[in-house]
């Protein structure tokens, strides 16, 4: 994993003052996070616990995961871990994604065997994760603490998006 670096950050607030909003802000963050743990699959999904479901607000392959889908919140240990709790996921291999996600067999498809799930917290509330996902045991040595900087630059986006659901 390469650190996040001052160009980086600089890429970010670019993209956040310009215009094209969410959307700019999202690529912005998904091609930072391609440079430094790297991305195959990248979606962003917005937490709505009142409506009691998560809505793909953004997706790098819109025609195998188009914006706009959406998935019940389950009492699932993913749930619990990654929404309720607000702690990162990581599935290392076929047997982690087939443990957590219904829709397994797409991801494999794609190539995608391992995923990182970043939660994105704002006032103690998880409001939505940012998911990257890649061949198998791409993500065993990150560790998605030193992710934290970057993945609050999605609050905006994330907010914005919740809003319009």
């Amino acid at each position: 994993m390469q650190p996040l670096s001052l160009s980086h950050v600089a890429d970010l607030a670019a993209a956040q003052i310009g215009g094209g909003q969410p959307t700019a802000s999202l690529q912005a963050i998904e091609r930072v996070l391609a440079e430094i743990v790297g991305v195959r699959l990248f979606t962003v999904l917005v937490h709505d616990p009142v409506r009691g479901f998560i809505c793909r607000a953004y997706s790098n392959m819109p025609e195998a995961y188009p914006v706009g889908g959406t998935k019940p919140i389950n009492d699932t240990p993913w749930m619990r871990r990654v929404l309720s709790r607000g702690e990162a996921y990581i599935g290392r291999d076929r047997d982690d994604i087939r443990d957590v996600f219904f829709d397994y067999e797409l991801i494999w498809s794609l190539g995608c065997e391992s995923v990182l799930n970043l939660p994105v917290r704002w006032d103690a509330t998880v409001i939505g994760t940012l998911n990257l996902l890649h061949a198998a045991h791409w993500y065993d040595t990150v560790d998605p603490s030193r992710l934290d900087p970057l993945v609050q630059y999605a609050v905006p986006a994330l907010l914005t998006m919740k809003e319009t659901l």
